[in-house]
């Protein structure tokens, strides 16, 4: 067993801001779809979409939401979001499973089309990368567990020259049964995310119970997500994001 501690990071909302990528991408699935909103560009972010954001899990949510746009009332999804997916959803006659296949089909040909425009989309948080590499120095290693397919995450932190101990992307399965089976390999000091659901799930879990997971400030947060943590879950704010592992809350 490798005895070096690791560190393990999400991806999008932690390393990265997509943002731009997620309603680009979302933009022209849609456009597979023939619902593209047209009045809106896809090159730049609708603040609506922004606002809602950190409600979605997964990333055909953001197909849906991308279509329905321009007649949503965002205070209605902001107040009861399940709702209104579900209602959006079979009022198109929609699945699941067909918008995440158009999003994933519009990334597979932006990379093949165009790989630097496509990672042009995705910018590092300020200080993220810099402050990667300094691990290695304090006797580290870093994994990304991520939603993310794996292939696309690997083509954007090769972009960023990055390169963590392992990735794991969306076919590995669920994040806490992934961090099990990392915990049978390696020491792990932490776990590192925007979602504070996936958090609690995490912290719930058998044999998980006591690792330290950490909620960045910098990610897609609801107001919420900040208040009233429960225990083994610590605010990251980026000052203490930059300081030794040792002062981490």
């Amino acid at each position: 067993m490798n005895h070096r501690p690791l560190l393990v990071f999400d991806f999008d909302g932690v390393i990265v801001d997509g943002m731009a990528e997620y309603w680009w991408s979302a933009w022209q699935a849609c456009r597979r779809l023939d619902a593209a909103p047209e009045d809106l560009s896809p090159d730049e972010v609708p603040d609506a979409f922004r606002l809602l954001r950190p409600w979605v899990h997964h990333g055909w949510e953001m197909v849906l939401l991308a279509a329905e746009l321009p007649v949503l009332d965002p205070q209605v999804w902001l107040q009861s979001y399940g709702e209104a997916q579900a209602s959006a959803l079979h009022r198109r006659g929609w699945q699941p499973e067909q918008l995440q296949a158009a999003l994933d089909a519009s990334r597979d040909g932006a990379v093949r089309q165009n790989r630097s425009a496509w990672l042009a989309l995705h910018r590092p948080f300020p200080g993220l990368v810099e402050r990667l590499r300094q691990f290695e120095a304090e006797g580290v290693d870093w994994a990304v567990l991520t939603t993310k397919t794996q292939v696309f995450t690997a083509e954007l932190l090769n972009s960023l020259g990055l390169h963590p101990w392992r990735l794991d992307g969306r076919e590995a399965g669920a994040k806490p049964q992934v961090l099990l089976q990392l915990q049978k390999q390696r020491t792990l000091c932490g776990f590192v995310e925007d979602r504070r659901a996936t958090l609690e799930a995490v912290r719930s879990t058998p044999g998980l119970e006591r690792l330290p997971c950490f909620l960045v400030s910098w990610g897609y947060l609801r107001p919420q997500d900040q208040s009233n943590l429960p225990p083994g879950i610590a605010l990251l704010h980026p000052d203490r994001f930059r300081a030794p592992l040792a002062q981490w809350p």
